[in-house]
């Protein structure tokens, strides 16, 4: 079960909602990039025909109680008006940067763009039609802070296209390179990275079409690093009819190519794997409350 918070996106019950003091400022004034002052976060959003939400998903990010923040917007060559709902956004506020690809190259080179030009300490990602609790990054933080940790994911919630809820998704306290295996659930559009802990370079995703950020993921966890879990929903996942996941069974040929192709797994090892994803993702489209 969950529970309505102050932030407007349900929190599990048993976790207290953190209160928001009325017109209380955030602890970081926002840099000015005029100034060549480093934010404490960048935040990644690639885009891609995405004049539908992206405006919704871009003011999520302006809206956190963590100001100290730049948004790099990397358009992977829309045809729609995407890129000019961007670049009138970033007419408003200072913090936003939009990079224009100027072919289609796929989400993980939009990616890579977006960390060259990433300036801040924490490095987070958002995909051009999800959304953020406002005080996603801020308790993310302090719960990095708290535990140590180079990474953190958050639960989420899924939407439907329209915004409808369709279910919960929780993440566990903390997950190993073993664990992921089984159970390589969407993280991207609530992992936040803490580059002092977690080199840069191995945030660079490999080009692939699909998995990429599963097998950047399984890259950081291969070196040792922890993900640990914030058991608190602070954002919503948004299941459009034209995304990579939204095809189960191209879902289920991804994560085979991710296992055999990248990762190199045994064909019984990737079976066993395969076989427990599939699981968890049954669980996961039962849980709607």
């Amino acid at each position: 079960m969950a529970q309505d918070n102050p932030t407007g996106v349900p929190t599990p019950t048993g976790v207290a909602p953190r209160a928001t003091r009325p017109g209380a400022r955030p602890e970081r004034r926002p840099a000015d990039p005029s100034s060549g002052g480093a934010p404490l976060v960048s935040v990644i959003v690639p885009s891609f025909n995405s004049e539908g939400h992206v405006a919704e998903t871009i003011r999520s990010v302006l809206a956190q109680t963590v100001a100290d923040l730049e948004i790099i917007a990397v358009d992977d060559a829309s045809t729609d008006s995407t890129v000019t709902i961007l670049t009138g956004l970033a007419a408003q506020d200072p913090r936003i940067t939009v990079l224009v690809q100027e072919e289609n190259q796929g989400v993980a080179k939009a990616r890579n763009r977006g960390l060259e030009a990433a300036r801040g300490r924490y490095i987070a990602y958002l995909d051009s039609d999800d959304l953020w609790a406002p005080t996603k990054l801020e308790r993310q933080i302090a719960f990095m802070g708290r535990v140590k940790a180079g990474v953190c994911i958050t639960s989420y919630e899924t939407i439907e296209e329209d915004g409808e809820h369709r279910n919960y998704v929780h993440v566990p306290r903390s997950f190993t390179y073993e664990k992921f295996l089984k159970n390589t659930m969407t993280c991207t559009l609530s992992v936040v990275f803490d580059t002092t802990i977690v080199d840069r370079s191995l945030l660079v995703m490999p080009d692939l079409r699909r998995g990429q950020d599963a097998a950047t993921w399984l890259q950081v966890m291969k070196r040792g690093h922890r993900f640990h879990g914030l058991d608190e929903c602070l954002a919503k996942y948004r299941k459009t009819a034209g995304s990579l996941s939204s095809n189960k069974i191209k879902a289920v040929k991804r994560t085979w190519h991710l296992y055999r192709e990248v990762e190199r797994l045994p064909r019984p090892y990737a079976a066993y794997c395969l076989a427990w994803q599939l699981s968890h993702a049954m669980v996961r489209r039962r849980r709607s409350s």
